[in-house]
């Protein structure tokens, strides 16, 4: 057990700090003993550079699979190329319209206090990528969002732009396994915008990308194929679509299909999201029971704090660092 573990094992004892330590030590328990572990990403995980963490957990197999908005799938790969051209705004709260016109002015995309910058990052990307659209498009195939981002980087496409340590590209990782990727309203992000853009050109075919039907279809496939004594877990980082998205797979195979199928066998979400809302993201657990998502039984945490501090340090003590 690495110092990251000890600390939390001797400081992490009520409320939210000990359901963390409890949520971490039943994922670790739940994939140890054979099950399969889902981890979804809401928000901006990839720019806040969550592939410090989460790049070595798909290493050594403690996910198997992963739901992400399309934001968090490009985004990883944006920090690849251009880290060294990221704008850092710590007193972002300060800024007033004028300032962030500025900002605009110098094509930086802000994201909470960093700056993403658009032609060393989003450009850039852009040029790579439309080739693998076009390439697709003249030979009538479709790909998912993530397929055209995995040929890119198993072919090294943009090797020669890396600025980070490449170990740290949670993507790159994943590309590596050939890790099922689901990317539900992918057209909701950068990327898909572009492609919008240069269908509209007529630039590339409509059907070069596939959609979030085709998405749930190959989600239902690895559900019921994927084997495993245990189960498959569901590690929900943030809210939104990528949550909601997976988990309503098991439902619709058993309500919608009138297939028998095992619940997700084992829950935890990290949220700021707020129930008395009627969030969908801040649901509590319980109330996925009701929707045929979980079961009576199945282990279930709900750390109610920031993912950019809660899930490092819940990956770190899964992993003994």
């Amino acid at each position: 057990m690495g110092p990251i573990s000890e600390f939390i094992e001797r400081h992490y004892r009520h409320f939210n700090s000990a359901t963390l330590k409890d949520a971490a030590e039943a994922y670790r328990r739940h994939v140890e003993s054979g099950g399969k572990m889902m981890v979804t990403m809401g928000g901006a995980m990839s720019t806040a550079e969550l592939g410090q963490s989460l790049a070595e957990m798909i290493r050594q197999d403690k996910v198997h699979a992963i739901t992400c908005t399309g934001a968090n799938l490009e985004e990883d790969v944006f920090n690849l190329v251009a880290h060294e051209y990221y704008v850092r705004v710590p007193n972002y709260r300060d800024l007033t319209p004028a300032d962030e016109k500025k900002l605009l002015d110098r094509h930086l995309n802000r994201v909470t206090d960093t700056c993403i910058p658009e032609e060393e990052a989003i450009r850039r990307i852009e040029k790579v990528v439309l080739a693998k659209w076009q390439k697709a498009t003249n030979e009538n195939k479709e790909y998912f969002p993530h397929q055209y981002l995995y040929q890119i980087l198993n072919e090294g496409l943009l090797k020669e732009h890396y600025q980070i340590d490449s170990k740290n590209s949670w993507l790159l990782a994943a590309a590596e396994k050939n890790l099922p990727i689901f990317v539900p309203g992918w057209e909701d992000s950068t990327l898909g915008n572009i492609f919008a853009g240069h269908v509209i050109r007529g630039e590339v075919n409509r059907h070069a990308v596939k959609t979030g039907i085709d998405y749930m279809v190959a989600l239902a496939d690895w559900y019921q194929n994927t084997k495993t004594p245990k189960g498959i877990g569901f590690f929900q980082i943030a809210g939104g679509i990528s949550g909601d998205f997976p988990i309503c797979v098991v439902p619709m195979l058993e309500q919608d299909l009138g297939k028998k199928t095992p619940k997700w066998a084992y829950f935890c979400q990290i949220s700021d999201s707020t129930t008395s809302y009627g969030s969908y993201s801040g649901a509590v657990p319980n109330e996925k029971i009701t929707w045929g998502k979980l079961d009576i039984t199945t282990p279930k945490f709900i750390v109610e704090s920031d993912a950019t501090i809660v899930a490092p340090l819940m990956f770190a003590y899964i992993l003994g660092w």
